[in-house]
């Protein structure tokens, strides 16, 4: 394959990762609703450990999704998580503190107490949705940083590094653009949407049940709310273009809804992914089905994957440099966003991209064993009386 091709495919590869890993957030989701869907002890223990049973998934994948970023796209990898460390750490210690939560929770003599732990699990879910979705909104809004490649045998540092963040908050700044912050809340009332309907679906508890649905309505209303401010601004404003011959980064206008239209499978496969996440809802509050996770599963998945692509290909900077403090239009301006990275000009080499990709067709065989062990652990759904049965819980 062409150097092309080996960075189209790995963009495809990277952005469904980062869409599962969305979906997998429903653990995060239902930790954050431990106190209002869990009102007694053993309530709280049921929900506990049906998340427990799932939290490593999503683990996994996170450190997947960053491993696969890293050796398809290193320059990504050094700009964002080597200038937006303040970001990246607080999601790192959202996710470490989960960890531990999960592990030491119900230990004897755990000395830190029950309760800490289950802030922590609520702090993970609260931390660990709202920032990873704020940083991802930087994928349409851009980043102030800079890259210089001729420093690139340059192994000093500093100074003389390739990339360099402009400012003192690297990364925190981000949220001080609501259209981030508005996809951060966004994916954050999606997974408390998707952990409604894994509890509906896994647990075997009446009231359980009956919270569930009610804080699935409520969650639902305050996704779709985030997530269409968010949509409707990125579709409206200007986007970041890449000129294919040249290289240069420029503004265009409807950037984002023009690679909708100049690619309609995508958009079509977004457009279902938005119908399924919202047929797995209706079918939960309107029929009482205990299946709508697994069809706002694989939504959430659709959905997700489509706008990563939609931010990535169609000749468009997925990681735009842009710095406020200068004057918009002026000769600086533009050549700051010259620092814009693309598929093109953040990839790995074409034999690291091969070598790859030999080792990605192993991925079907791993989602095989992920089916494999979840269809094993779900065999029934937790109740009252597994948890007395359980030798392990959490």
């Amino acid at each position: 394959m062409t150097l092309e091709t080996l960075q189209q495919y790995w963009w495809i590869v990277v952005s469904l990762l980062a869409a599962i890993l969305v979906f997998l957030m429903f653990v995060q989701g239902g930790q954050t609703l431990l106190y209002t869907v869990g009102k007694t002890e053993i309530e709280r223990k049921l929900i506990v450990n049906a998340l427990g049973r799932k939290w490593e998934f999503t683990f996994t994948t996170l450190v997947t999704f960053g491993g696969a970023f890293f050796a398809s796209f290193p320059l990504f990898y050094s700009t964002s998580f080597g200038g937006a460390y303040w970001v990246w750490m607080a999601i790192l210690f959202a996710f470490v503190i989960q960890a531990v939560s999960y592990e030491y929770r119900t230990k004897p003599n755990n000395f830190l107490g029950q309760k800490t732990y289950e802030m922590f699990l609520l702090l993970n879910g609260l931390l660990g949705t709202v920032l990873i979705g704020t940083a991802v909104g930087t994928f349409f809004t851009g980043s102030a940083f800079s890259v210089d490649k001729t420093n690139l045998l340059n192994l000093t540092g500093g100074s003389n590094a390739i990339s360099a963040w402009e400012g003192p908050a690297h990364g925190l700044e981000a949220v001080l653009n609501f259209t981030n912050v508005a996809l951060g809340l966004a994916v954050f009332f999606l997974s408390r949407v998707l952990g409604s309907l894994y509890f509906i679906n896994n647990i075997e508890h009446n009231e359980i049940m009956k919270r569930a649905n009610k804080q699935l309505l409520i969650n639902s209303v305050a996704f779709l709310v985030f997530f269409l401010y968010f949509l409707v601004v990125v579709l409206l404003k200007d986007g970041f273009a890449v000129d294919p011959t040249t290289g240069v980064v420029s503004l265009e206008p409807y950037k984002y809804m023009n690679n909708f239209l100049a690619m309609p499978l995508v958009l079509v496969l977004f457009l279902a992914g938005v119908v399924l996440v919202l047929a797995g809802i209706g079918i939960t509050w309107l029929k009482d089905s205990r299946k709508g996770i697994w069809y706002a599963g694989l939504g959430t998945v659709l959905a997700v994957w489509m706008l990563f692509l939609n931010a990535g290909f169609n000749n468009t900077a997925y990681y735009p440099a842009l710095d406020t403090s200068l004057t918009a239009g002026s000769a600086e301006w533009t050549a700051f966003m010259q620092s814009s990275l693309t598929i093109r000009n953040s990839s790995s080499s074409h034999y690291t991209l091969t070598a790859m990709s030999y080792v990605s067709l192993l991925v079907p065989f791993v989602l095989a064993y992920i089916w494999y062990a979840w269809k094993a652990i779900n065999n029934k759904r937790i109740d009252e009386k597994e948890l007395q049965d359980e030798h392990h819980s959490y």
